[in-house]
């Protein structure tokens, strides 16, 4: 069973490269979690959530800890991001359901995330940096590209807040996170999940048309009930004046 955890445990070979199981399953549900965000399905997170743990065993054995933070980060938002769905506020349900809305940040709001991305890349490259001299029984291997993998990490973490949130600029975000992480994990030699994160880009850019799309909807519908209401309240007036 530890060996299916274990990256030189090869599952198959692809054109010379050796996939390993964790690689191959963990990349799998992943995509598949994506896909179903995309389309706003809830159950995104409990498959997501099975990609995560899976993911926080490859990271480590790469020496990508930020990453492997970031999984654990994911983990949590992962359950709570389900509840959220699950549990909108009054006032934040769609239409024909309980899930909560789609909506977008203000601009003090998009401040803010800019300025804790910035202060997360510092401090976990700082971390990531020491983290073989701190702890070398645990990490005995230096970090590989800290800041890049800081940076992707401290965006991730954000927009995964965001996605929990439903807010539109998540895509955003998994969009600039995506295209830096096909460069370093093929870096990394781990392909498979490099190939992936291309596939993530599609993804994350047709979720984006998609959630648009819906937000504006939100609009239009709003408008066509208020025009329903003015409709049916001028109706009545004048069957009262009749």
């Amino acid at each position: 069973m530890l060996g299916f955890f274990d990256i030189n445990n090869t599952f198959f070979m692809v054109f010379e490269y050796q996939m390993s199981y964790i690689e191959f399953f963990g990349t799998i549900l992943t995509i598949w979690s994506v896909w179903l965000t995309a389309k706003a399905r809830i159950l995104s997170w409990p498959i997501g959530i099975i990609g995560v743990v899976l993911y926080m065993f490859l990271f480590y054995q790469i020496q990508l800890y930020s990453d492997l933070f970031e999984q654990v980060y994911f983990l949590i938002t992962g359950f709570w991001g389900w509840w959220v769905w699950t549990h909108p506020k009054i006032g934040e349900e769609v239409a024909l359901g309980k899930e909560i809305r789609i909506a977008k940040n203000s601009l003090r709001e998009n401040i803010v995330y800019a300025c804790i991305i910035a202060v997360g890349t510092g401090t976990l490259t700082y971390v990531a940096v020491h983290l073989d001299a701190w702890f070398p029984s645990y990490f005995p291997e230096p970090a590989a590209f800290p800041f890049l993998d800081a940076f992707t990490t401290a965006m991730s973490f954000t927009a995964q807040w965001l996605l929990a949130r439903r807010r539109l600029e998540n895509w955003m975000l998994w969009i600039v996170v995506d295209v830096i992480a096909i460069w370093l994990y093929w870096s990394k030699g781990i392909k498979f999940v490099s190939l992936e994160y291309a596939l993530f880009f599609v993804i994350a850019s047709i979720g984006l048309i998609k959630w648009v799309k819906e937000y504006r909807g939100y609009s239009t519908n709003a408008i066509h009930a208020h025009a329903e209401g003015n409709h049916a309240r001028t109706s009545t007036e004048r069957q009262k004046t009749v």
